[in-house]
């Protein structure tokens, strides 16, 4: 009876999770909200939305530049009027509106090359974001098994604080009777305020576990939240069909890290372009539209004839040709003008121009040709990351391969130890009942099937996280 109550105990575990008055979630749930609400995760998403936004800017930088003013000008003082081309010695207003416009018809190539790389640029952020989301799961996944051992973990430690009790209890009753000494029941006291600890540790543990799966979700601390436990199926045949080469190449083609790594491979190539395509000359094309008033422009509105003013024109004094006085009549007139009006203004003053700018780059400093040697170094850094990324992969992957072999032959170890550990303690029991052995040695044997049994929980969500890990590498779900 007592061996099928210890069997009982490792295979099913009395379960934690309360369903009433709490919401069941399951790993698929976690991990859904974990990528809806986690924030480091909305961070990454911003910041591919940057990325985007360049991408889309560096396709309008080669649209033409429109760009309009107007200006709004009092001077004081001495000054020839732009419009009238008249000195004016007071206070005159004039105002001034264009239009003008810049496009570069050339410049080696160097605005495609650009949008290339910030198309690979922003791929690359994408496919960062992707990988981060991804890592999210598997957090999630490894926050949800610890979940689920601390608490299995727990039910050990209380299911052995029950048998102490029980077993106090009947020594006590033993030794009422005379049967066994007063000792006894002291150790067993000794003992069951020890497992006490062990119960209390274990609780704080699942405890922390809980609080760990919730921030990983974001989820309000004070909220009651529970899992649901999955069956969980412990097989060699998890790892029968698979090889670290396999796993390798399936992982090159679904892992975001290395799509990450290559798209900012060809980024930095296109970067390397672009400052090539600066050593190259620059044609542009630019044109305006403008016009203005002033407080000078007048309509004249009418001449008035005053009658003619006679004036003289005297000759030279030179004796060898006598003063020569001729009178010349200079007709006096008066003008009457009016301020002319703001849209004629407008329209008389239109001013209009074309051009045609060539830049030919012939010395500055170094500059180009210290950013065409600078885009190469990163271009050849990009191409090392691509590198270390891939090896990184598989040295990870052969990693996990391997734990996951030795995390299950540890399981298999220990399950024997369990079998046996139950069965010591079994026989343990019964001769503690008849006296045959001392409270010491049942105390014993007791802590070495408890020590067992949580050495075999451990194995076991240690292999399973170990599979979950290769799944995660194959592109699986993270799903039980």
């Amino acid at each position: 009876m007592k061996k099928l109550i210890y069997s009982c105990l490792f295979l099913g575990f009395v379960q934690h999770y309360s369903v009433a008055q709490t919401n069941t979630w399951d790993l698929q749930q976690c991990i859904d909200h974990a990528q809806k609400n986690n924030i480091a995760l909305k961070q990454a998403e911003l910041s591919t939305q940057i990325n985007k936004n360049n991408a889309t800017q560096s396709k309008a930088a080669i649209l033409p530049t429109v760009n309009a003013g107007a200006q709004h000008t009092y001077n004081f003082g001495r000054t020839i009027d732009r419009y009238t081309n008249t000195f004016a010695n007071t206070q005159v207003l004039s105002q001034n509106f264009y239009v003008s416009s810049n496009v570069v018809l050339w410049s080696g190539l160097a605005q495609y090359n650009n949008i290339k790389a910030n198309q690979y640029q922003y791929l690359s952020s994408t496919e960062s974001y992707l990988q981060q989301k991804n890592d999210l799961s598997l957090n999630v996944a490894t926050a949800y098994i610890n979940v689920i051992f601390s608490d299995e973990i727990s039910q050990v430690a209380k299911a052995q604080y029950k048998i102490t009790q029980e077993q106090l209890e009947r020594t006590q009753k033993l030794a009422d009777a005379g049967t066994l000494a007063k000792s006894a029941v002291y150790d067993l006291k000794a003992q069951l305020a020890n497992e006490e600890v062990n119960v209390t540790n274990a609780d704080n543990n699942y405890q922390i576990a809980v609080l760990s799966l919730k921030q990983l979700l974001n989820l309000d601390t004070l909220n009651n939240f529970s899992i649901s436990k999955p069956v969980v199926d412990i097989s060699a045949d998890n790892l029968a069909t698979l090889s670290v080469q396999n796993i390798y190449e399936t992982a090159l083609k679904n892992q975001h890290s290395i799509k990450s790594a290559e798209y900012n491979l060809l980024s930095a190539e296109k970067n390397l372009a672009v400052a090539r395509g600066r050593i190259s000359p620059t044609l542009s094309a630019t044109g305006s539209l403008g016009t203005g008033t002033s407080a000078l422009d007048k309509n004249i509105d009418a001449v008035n004839y005053l009658g003619p003013e006679q004036t003289q024109y005297y000759g030279t004094d030179d004796p060898n040709n006598p003063t020569v006085i001729l009178p010349i009549y200079q007709p006096k007139v008066e003008v009457v003008t009016s301020k002319k009006p703001f849209a004629d203004q407008f329209k008389d003053n239109v001013n209009k121009s074309v051009g045609f700018t060539l830049s030919v780059p012939i010395f500055n400093g170094l500059q180009t040709y210290t950013g065409v040697k600078n885009a190469k170094l990163n271009a050849l850094n990009a191409k090392y990351s691509q590198d270390l990324t891939e090896q990184n992969l598989y040295k990870t992957i052969a990693q996990a391969y391997a734990n996951a072999r030795a995390a299950f032959n540890k399981y298999k170890a220990n399950k024997l130890s369990v079998e046996a550990s139950e069965q010591s303690f079994y026989y343990a029991q019964q001769k503690y009942n008849v006296g045959a052995i001392s409270t010491f040695d049942f105390n014993n044997s007791k802590t070495l099937l408890q020590n067992s049994q949580s050495n075999l929980v451990q194995a076991k969500y240690d292999y399973v996280f170990k599979l979950k890990v290769l799944d995660y590498y194959q592109g699986k779900p993270l799903t039980f």
